[in-house]
């Protein structure tokens, strides 16, 4: 259950799909208000921003539960902001019920002040301290196109995840006999260091288990296992030289 309501089956976080669409249906309630339109109307798009709205808190409250402590006072504020929304809807919808329109409507507008403070609080949650962002972007741009020598087979400990820095790339590698596994190194939910983290097996495919939040990704191409993490980790082929040396390819 905390796969889905991260996201990981869709491949990206499934919070923000779910608040554009419960801020879309209040909003269109606010459109409607103002335009004077038809009353049955708009209580039936502010009911089913409401209903929307628990789904959302709850993907909400899964992503904020694997923050950081700066990303969660602001996700506690957000938290905040979207309840003071939700009651003042939930009463507007009560007052509209009950024959009383036009406090209704005012307990809407101020409902939408609060829900667009939290829609604000929630992009600078986003964007500015990245999170839910995808952390470990394509390395492809960052190191020429063609095979690129790493380092010789005998000094990667066997069994044992260290860290490579190949150009500007920190990767995760991992010999397995004669074998070597190769990722980014940053895990795409917040850039933990997985060359830290702890080697297990899913279904008899290694994986690493990211040391700070647990998400666990495939080694053989880096996709996504568990969560928090929705987005795979860059993968890199790799060959073994005549000479024994590590090579990969981006």
């Amino acid at each position: 259950m905390r796969d889905i309501l991260h996201g990981v089956p869709i491949g990206h976080p499934l919070h923000p799909s779910l608040a554009t669409f419960t801020l879309g249906s209040l909003a269109g309630t606010a459109v409607l208000d103002l335009t004077s339109a038809d009353p049955r109307a708009a209580r039936v798009l502010l009911a089913t921003g409401l209903a929307a709205a628990l789904p959302t808190a709850a993907a909400g409250i899964t992503d904020w539960s694997s923050l950081h402590r700066e990303q969660q006072r602001v996700g506690f504020v957000h938290a905040v902001a979207n309840v003071t929304a939700l009651s003042l809807y939930t009463t507007s919808l009560l007052m509209r019920l009950t024959g009383r329109a036009r406090t209704g409507r005012t307990l809407s507008f101020l409902g939408f002040g609060a829900a667009s403070l939290a829609g604000y609080l929630g992009g600078h949650l986003a964007h500015r301290q990245a999170a839910g962002a995808n952390h470990a972007e394509s390395v492809t741009h960052l190191v020429p196109t063609g095979w690129h020598d790493l380092c010789a087979l005998r000094e990667l400990p066997n069994g044992r995840p260290v860290m490579r820095r190949l150009g500007y790339i920190d990767l995760f590698v991992l010999r397995l006999g004669e074998t070597v596994a190769i990722l980014a190194d940053g895990c795409s939910h917040l850039a933990g260091p997985l060359h830290q983290g702890r080697i297990a097996v899913d279904n008899g495919t290694p994986c690493v288990i990211c040391p700070w939040h647990g998400s666990v990704f495939r080694l053989t191409d880096g996709s996504v296992v568990h969560g928090p993490a929705t987005a795979p980790q860059p993968s890199l082929q790799t060959r073994l030289s005549e000479d024994g040396i590590v090579q990969v390819c981006v």
